[in-house]
């Protein structure tokens, strides 16, 4: 059986903090050819000299518009079957991209192929859980984008038909597109594996931008909602669809799984690094 490959594109500016985390969970996975593309905006920290370490990754260093614009110049420049974006302070976990691939070898139908991820502090320790359920358009328009961009891939056909980040959102980009792919009747699958960890520290754009965040929701809902609903009413929907999502999750077992993660809070995930964190990601696995 041959898997699809993958492109990670990875937008990055004064990332170096993190930045080798990232490189080296793509690098190594096992199981599946993958390309890694760092989309650097003329970094003036030691992002550059990190990226020259790693000879395997193909990167430019250049000025941007922004996190959305890095993201499209590298799916531009991807060739795997598969693409999809990792976040210069985020990283895989072992198996991950094996999980991702073989999904989408089973599923020739889907467009989307998106998995669970973990929220972790600033040194890869568990802060809460972040266990998903199948795809359902009207909990991802009403309760809020729950599908975690750093375990998302799209077929590459996606971007050769024209479809990338609106470059006019900073904060919400992930939630539009997937608003948009989902309107446009693009079909989305889910893994229910843990694929990668979302670094959660206070320069997290979303952290930052709480208003902006708020405004670039909002409008999204108003382009792409089945119906036209005033903010009261919006909050009332966010609301039941958080029991509708509830629902789901018992339905299909993932209420389970998100209660033993929660017992691994505080455990280490930094497979790279020793032992400790290659039991922990064993463990997330087999959830």
């Amino acid at each position: 059986m041959t898997l699809p490959s993958l492109s990670i594109v990875t937008p990055s500016y004064n990332s170096a903090e993190f930045l080798e985390d990232a490189l080296r969970s793509v690098a190594r996975q096992q199981g599946v050819v993958a390309e890694h593309i760092v989309m650097d905006g003329a970094s003036t920290d030691d992002t550059v000299a990190i990226l020259q370490r790693h000879p395997s990754v193909q990167w430019l260093s250049e000025r941007d518009r922004g996190q959305s614009d890095a993201i499209n110049k590298g799916f531009l420049r991807a060739t795997g079957d598969l693409v999809g974006w990792l976040n210069a302070d985020d990283y895989y976990l072992p198996g991950g991209l094996e999980a991702i691939a073989r999904a989408a070898h089973e599923h020739p139908e889907a467009d989307v192929i998106y998995g669970d991820c973990v929220f972790v502090d600033r040194d890869g320790r568990v802060l809460r859980s972040k266990v998903e359920h199948s795809f359902d358009r009207s909990i991802l328009m009403y309760f809020g984008c729950h599908i975690p961009s750093t375990s998302t891939f799209f077929r590459r056909r996606l971007v050769q038909a024209g479809q990338l980040l609106d470059c006019s959102y900073r904060v919400c980009m992930d939630f539009e597109y997937f608003a948009r792919l989902a309107d446009a009747g693009f079909r989305f699958h889910y893994v229910p594996r843990v694929i990668a960890a979302f670094r959660w520290h206070g320069s997290n754009v979303s952290t930052l931008n709480v208003q902006r965040r708020a405004e670039e929701r909002l409008l999204v809902q108003r382009r792409f909602a089945t119906t036209s609903a005033s903010s009261a009413m919006l909050d009332l929907l966010a609301y039941a669809h958080r029991g509708k999502r509830l629902l789901r999750k018992a339905a299909t077992g993932n209420l389970g799984r998100e209660l033993r993660l929660r017992r691994m809070i505080g455990h280490d995930t930094q497979w790279l690094e020793g032992p400790n964190g290659r039991q922990t990601c064993q463990r997330l696995a087999c959830l």
